[in-house]
């Protein structure tokens, strides 16, 4: 059996590689499809792979850096992106088979962006249907597997960046993330995820699922590697009407590694939930100790609402999706069943042939709590949940700057522990919080624990939360904890 190509390493050491010229972009573009490949039966992580492309944008980088002209961090770094962000003249399939065979005629705002730092985009990600998942079981291509135990998920929607990230095919990653399909996936993965304040990162190009609840979020080893890429896609786009006026700072420049005087809420309400796994809480609670040693405060908070956020999120995001997936009608693009009779036959069996079951429970929901006679009685009032959501994280943050608590009530599960709908929506019951009310977030290891039942130790993530447009705020104590500790440098058996 031929030896299996190295893992690539963080963004640091690779930027170090490049600049040094101990090695060029072509051999890391070479390095990332080639362990892609080799991997690819193991995990499926990455879809339609680009060799030729990323090889010549690859090149372009090598040429540049000999001139002296890098454009930024990222050129000739490769990475991969979510299979539902769109990119010119790539397939954009969402993992779905009702758009088998499209291929965008435009890139995606954040893809733009990434091209004009130099980046070196090597495949698209698996992922679950529409992002409607969180484990990545639910894709057309089969599931993507987690790299700590390939039995177990890595979680989802953007399973496939994760383990990308996590088994070193790629550095880094794109994901979107609705109701924490990127920070729980990290977590069960054993990386680091951010997601930003919605707004801050452009959504135009992202095929939509929850218009008011997802934007585009980044993966990578730590929160340097995140902040890196997130100053890359960041700021104002006047394609998106959510997109925030604001100019971003530049996250990366608030890595100082200092958190003395910061203020930290715990939220002991939240820990109490039903479902957490104490060993989960446990891990949690030592790594905001190991902040506190280092000069942050802990203080309690409450979040009284928190336990109905599951409830109001899937009521709120399936009655976006009922209204953004009615585009897929097998009319402009993508699949078309062929169906005896009109119009009408044909656009029902398009969408029975190409939406999978998890998209059609989601749209049928979503469907029904729109519908005349019950709109008052679930999405009203599960609006009106979101509001006093929000107004718990106001409360909470008049009184801290972040809040801790854990990414995934549980380490990474086997893909038959989620075997009814309800058990895998729970899985997102500390993530859900962050979207409805819209502030950044982000997840990473803090240890390992065993999962219940027994077996190998997997990762455990810490979540923490911060006040809108605190981005910077939130990288500078994740970056912090990482400078204190090695949670993150752990990587799974090859």
């Amino acid at each position: 059996m031929s030896a299996r190509t190295e893992p690539l390493g963080t963004l640091s050491e690779l930027r170090a590689a490049l600049d040094a010229g101990a090695v060029t972009s072509v051999q890391l573009a070479e390095r990332a499809l080639a362990r892609g490949a080799e991997l690819d039966a193991r995990f499926r992580a990455l879809l339609f792979p680009r060799r030729e492309r990323a090889l010549e944008e690859a090149a372009a980088a090598d040429v540049r850096r000999a001139r002296g002209e890098a454009r930024s961090v990222l050129d000739g770094v490769p990475l991969a992106i979510k299979d539902c962000i769109v990119q010119a003249g790539e397939p954009a399939t969402a993992a779905s088979r009702i758009l088998s065979g499209y291929v965008s005629p435009f890139d995606a705002s954040a893809v733009a962006r990434l091209r004009a730092a130099g980046a070196v985009i090597v495949a698209r990600t698996n992922m679950d249907e529409f992002a409607m998942g969180s484990s990545t079981a639910h894709s057309c291509y089969g599931p993507a597997r987690n790299p700590w135990d390939p039995e177990r998920s890595p979680g989802g929607s953007s399973g496939g960046s994760a383990a990308a990230v996590a088994a070193g095919i790629v550095p880094l990653a794109l994901g979107s993330d609705t109701g924490g399909s990127v920070r729980q996936p990290a977590a069960l993965c054993g990386i680091t995820g951010m997601k930003p304040t919605y707004g801050r990162v452009s959504r135009y190009g992202l095929i939509a699922f929850a218009s008011s609840l997802e934007g585009i979020g980044t993966f990578g080893r730590s929160a340097a590697d995140c902040a890196a890429l997130l100053d890359a896609i960041a700021g104002h786009d006047p394609a998106d009407s959510t997109s925030l006026p604001e100019p971003p700072p530049r996250a990366s420049a608030s890595l100082t590694g200092d958190v003395s005087g910061l203020r930290i809420g715990i939220p002991r309400d939240v820990l109490a939930l039903p479902g957490a796994s104490p060993a989960v809480v446990e891990r949690v609670l030592a790594a905001a100790d190991v902040l506190a040693r280092a000069g942050a405060k802990l203080v309690d908070v409450e979040l009284p609402h928190m336990r109905y956020g599951i409830a109001a999120y899937y009521l709120i995001a399936t009655a976006e999706a009922s209204s953004n997936l009615a585009r897929f009608d097998g009319v402009r693009y993508g699949l078309r069943a062929h169906a005896p009779g009109g119009v009408t036959e044909m656009i029902e069996a398009t969408r029975s042939e190409g939406f999978g079951a998890e998209v059609k429970r989601r749209v049928l929901l979503g469907t029904y709590v729109l519908s005349a006679g019950y709109y008052d009685a679930y999405y009203r009032k599960a609006q009106r949940v979101r509001t006093l959501l929000r107004r718990d994280f106001e409360r909470a943050f008049a009184a801290c700057e972040l809040i801790a608590m854990p990414t995934s009530p549980e380490v990474a599960f086997r893909f038959d522990a989620k075997a009814d709908a309800l058990s895998e929506y729970l899985a997102d019951v500390f993530t859900v919080p962050a979207n409805l009310a819209g502030v950044p977030a982000i997840s990473l290891p803090c240890g390992v624990a065993r999962p219940e039942g027994g077996g190998s130790e997997l990762p455990v993530g810490l979540q923490l939360l911060g006040r809108p447009l605190e981005d910077a705020a939130v990288l500078r104590a994740a970056d912090a904890f990482q400078r204190l500790t090695e949670h993150h440098l752990r990587r799974p058996a090859p």
